[in-house]
């Protein structure tokens, strides 16, 4: 069902339209982590850590389909917002095709490349072939990957966050289903967990394109309705691209840092592969208060109503930050039964898992903050500023890293992970209070 976000009470209408953003996130990162297990548990730590030293290249990936959902929220809830339907449409119509057309690029350049990016960041000899096998199958599915982020990107921009969840939660029980079928009772090993992944995103692909489609025949019709526009081409690729360019950066950089934790071994990357997914969940569902928050303001932003984005702002923050704190008191007190369903119980693995969660653990109402700075700006449509606090806040975590590591190790490394936070966060809140990003009120 299509919402509108500028009317009613902000504290109720920003919880109804966030919390089905939650669910869903946990589900993602639900079958995420069921990847780690299955793999831990049916095939072991060097399959693990294969699939572990893989994941920052598929969050490159990832990048460009965030921030294409991004560029398509942002334009598309301004529409919205304006009641500007017939330019709504086009908007989705351009999306989908210029979109479609960069994943099939992308799928065949990432089936090309997988062997020569693994090289480049050192993967270990031992876990290479699992880490090359699982990658090869995962970019090679990247295009529904790409297309759910993008359905989702308008879905979010009409308001509706219930029907992303839907497809989610099945395309979740699917994956969990077929990693254990294809591992456990077929024997394909990494491979399977990749096929696991591959059919259920490509489903959830399919059956959101078609739901978009009825959905966006359903909204008022007035105007001329274009298949493809290049003047609305224009306006997705500039909020895109920067968005792009954005999580791009953040992959490069844990492309690098990941290159810097397999010079420490396979324990090592097999802990961190399992620590990080636990991250990951969490930092994950904190950043849907702030995804929450910036479809939440597009609209607004489109209405222009300052003053609901800025309540906006406070009510996030308030309930946000109590969320942060119960998970960074969960993480920090009891990392090892967190990490025991991934790891053997004693060795090197557990022992950075569990430093891994005590040192990040406490950072999370820092990150939280950040999310919500971030959502205001990227929903606004202030993308240089968000673009610059998400580059520094990069260059911070790899400086950190290389840095904190000739001290310390491997915590070192995990020591950047917190210390970048901070001071990306102070960027972000700065970006907020200077206010430029109200310029963009009323304005598509």
């Amino acid at each position: 069902m299509n919402t509108d976000l500028t009317v009613g009470k902000v504290g109720p209408v920003l919880f109804r339209f966030t919390l089905p953003l939650f669910i869903s996130v946990i589900f993602q990162q639900l079958y995420n982590m069921a990847d780690s297990v299955v793999v831990g548990v049916f095939i072991g730590e060097e399959a693990l850590a294969g699939v572990g030293a893989s994941y920052s290249v598929t969050m490159l990936f990832m990048a460009v389909a965030l921030g294409s959902n991004i560029g398509v929220t942002v334009i598309l809830s301004k529409l919205f917002g304006a009641g500007k339907y017939a330019d709504l449409k086009t908007a989705a119509s351009t999306a989908l095709l210029s979109c479609t057309l960069l994943g099939i690029l992308l799928s065949g350049f990432g089936i090309l490349t997988t062997g020569g990016i693994l090289r480049l960041i050192n993967t270990p000899d031992n876990i290479f072939t699992d880490a090359s096998l699982y990658l090869q199958i995962y970019t090679g599915g990247f295009l529904f990957l790409y297309l759910y982020n993008v359905c989702n990107g308008i879905f979010t921009a009409l308001g509706d966050s219930k029907t992303p969840l839907y497809f989610l939660i099945a395309s979740s029980l699917g994956n969990i289903f077929l990693d254990i079928l294809f591992v456990h009772f077929f024997s394909w090993g990494v491979a399977g967990v990749a096929w696991a992944t591959f059919l259920a995103q490509g489903l959830a692909g399919v059956i959101s394109l078609a739901m978009v489609r009825f959905r966006l025949k359903g909204l008022p019709h007035e105007g001329k309705t274009d298949f493809f526009s290049l003047s609305m081409f224009k306006k997705l690729a500039m909020i895109s691209s920067l968005s792009i360019i954005s999580q791009s950066c953040i992959s490069v950089g844990n492309i690098l840092i990941q290159r810097l934790i397999n010079s420490y071994g396979s324990s090592v990357v097999a802990g961190f592969s399992a620590a990080i997914k636990l991250n990951t969940f969490v930092v994950t569902c904190l950043g849907t208060v702030g995804s929450g928050l910036s479809g939440f303001t597009a609209q607004n932003m489109g209405a222009a109503r300052v003053d609901r984005v800025k309540e906006g702002a406070g009510v996030s923050l308030l309930y946000g930050i109590l969320g942060a704190l119960s998970f960074s008191f969960l993480f920090f007190a009891g990392s090892r039964l967190l990490l025991d369903p991934f790891l053997e119980p004693a060795g090197t693995a557990m022992e950075a898992g569990m430093n891994f969660l005590r040192i990040a653990g406490p950072g999370y109402p820092i990150i939280l903050s950040k999310f919500i700075f971030d959502g205001i700006l990227r929903g606004s449509g202030s993308m240089q500023d968000y673009t610059i606090a998400t580059f520094a806040d990069l260059l911070l975590r790899v400086f950190l890293a290389y840095l904190f590591s000739g001290f310390w190790g491997y915590r070192g490394i995990w020591l950047s992970w917190p210390t970048g936070w901070c001071l990306g966060t102070g960027l972000s809140f700065f970006f907020y209070k200077r206010g430029h990003w109200q310029f963009w009120s009323g304005k598509i």
